[in-house]
C-alpha cells in the first residue's frame, strides 16, 4: 500500500482523492489546504465519497505529526506558476518525500526558467527527492505522447500536435481560465495580465523538442478569442453572441527558421469537435487522431496518481515525463 499526502484540496485535489479512494494500492493518508474553512474537517464533511478518518491540517508538519505513517509521495495540486511552487517546495523538501505536482509550468522549465529550474533541482537533491510536474496538458498529449510517437521515426521533418476540446464538461475553474463568457474588452484585459491562457504550450513544445533532440532557436505564439456566433452556454457560463466562448493558441518552434514544431490547442464552450492528433511528416508520414479527444480532468487525475510508481523508481533532482519510468495504471 502506497500512502499519500495531499497538498491542496480545490476541485482538482478533491477529484484525486475520489479516485485513489477507488483504488487498492494507494491510499490518502492526509490532506494540506490553507483554507481556514477547510482545516480540522475530515474528507467526509467536504465529499460523502471520502473517508471519515483522514482529515485536512493547515500545513505538512502538523499533517507528519499527527498521522502515524510517513507519506510514501506528496500530491501537490495547487499553482501554475513554478515560481510559487518553488516557494511552496522550500517548506516540503526537509520532509524528504517525493512530489509529483500538477503546476503547468513544472512539466519542463529548464529552457523558460532555467534559475528557478537549477534551484528546484538542486533543493530536490539536497534533500534527495524527486519532483516530477505532469497532467494531461502539459505532461501528455501535445509532449509525452508525440514524443513516443517519435520513436518509430527514421526521418522527422516536422511534427503538429493539435488539441481541440469543448469545454461544456469540463470544470467551471477551467471554463473561466479560458476566457468563457467575457466581452472582447475583458477577454484582452485578461490576456494582458497573463492570466487567460492554456498555461504550458511552449514547455510542450521545449518537452518535445528535446525528445526528438531538436535545439529550437525560437519559439512563437499567439493567443486569441473564440468568439460566439451565437449564444452558447455550459452548466455554469452564459455567453453572448460576440463575445469569447474559449480561446485558441498556436505555438510554432523552429530551428535554423525551419518550423519543426507546430502546437494548436483550442477550447471553446460548444466546441463542435473534440479531439486530439499527432501529425508526424517523415520517414514515415503518419497521423494520429483520438476521436472525441481526451477528457482533460479526468485523464490529469488519472496521470498523477498513475506516476506514483515512477517517481518512486526516480532518482533525486527535477524530473519530466521524459526522464522518468513509463507509467503505468495503478489498480
Amino acid at each position: 500500500m502506497k500512502n499519500i499526502l495531499q497538498i491542496g484540496f480545490g476541485p482538482l485535489g478533491i477529484q484525486i482523492s475520489k479516485f485513489i479512494a477507488q483504488k487498492t494500492t494507494v491510499r490518502t493518508v492526509a490532506v494540506v489546504d490553507f483554507d481556514i474553512n477547510l482545516i480540522g474537517n475530515s474528507l467526509s464533511e467536504i465529499s460523502e465519497d471520502l473517508s471519515d478518518e483522514v482529515k485536512i491540517y493547515g500545513s505538512t508538519k502538523d499533517a507528519l505529526d499527527d498521522i502515524n505513517v510517513k507519506p510514501d509521495v506528496i500530491i501537490i495540486t495547487t499553482v501554475s506558476s513554478l515560481e510559487k511552487f518553488v516557494a511552496q517546495l522550500e517548506e516540503i523538501a526537509k520532509f524528504g518525500i517525493p512530489i509529483i505536482s500538477t503546476c503547468e509550468e513544472l512539466s519542463y522549465p529548464w529552457v523558460l526558467q532555467p534559475e528557478l529550474s537549477i534551484q528546484l533541482d538542486k533543493l530536490c537533491k539536497s534533500n534527495n527527492i524527486p519532483c516530477l510536474g505532469t497532467g494531461v496538458n502539459p505532461g501528455f498529449l501535445m509532449d509525452y505522447l508525440p514524443s513516443v510517437f517519435s520513436s518509430i521515426s527514421k526521418e522527422i521533418e516536422h511534427i503538429t500536435v493539435e488539441r481541440v476540446q469543448n469545454a461544456n464538461p469540463r470544470r467551471v475553474p477551467f471554463q473561466k481560465k479560458i476566457g468563457a463568457g467575457l466581452n472582447l474588452e475583458a477577454f484582452k484585459a485578461k490576456q494582458a495580465t497573463d492570466t487567460l491562457r492554456h498555461v504550458g504550450l511552449k514547455e510542450s513544445v521545449y518537452l518535445l523538442a528535446n525528445s526528438i533532440g531538436v535545439e529550437l532557436d525560437e519559439i512563437t505564439e499567439s493567443l486569441n478569442p473564440v468568439i460566439a456566433e451565437n449564444e452558447v452556454s455550459s452548466f455554469a457560463i452564459n455567453v453572448k453572441k460576440g463575445d469569447a466562448r474559449g480561446v485558441e493558441q498556436i505555438a510554432h518552434g523552429y530551428k535554423n527558421g525551419v518550423c519543426k514544431i507546430k502546437m494548436h490547442f483550442k477550447a471553446a464552450l460548444e466546441e463542435p469537435k473534440s479531439f486530439d492528433r499527432v501529425t508526424i511528416k517523415g520517414v514515415p508520414n503518419f497521423t494520429s487522431e483520438i476521436d472525441g479527444g481526451i477528457n482533460g480532468d479526468i485523464a490529469t487525475c488519472a496521470i498523477t496518481i498513475n506516476s506514483i510508481n515512477s517517481i518512486l523508481k526516480a532518482p533525486s533532482g527535477l524530473q519530466t515525463m521524459s526522464s522518468i519510468a513509463v507509467p503505468g495504471f495503478i489498480n
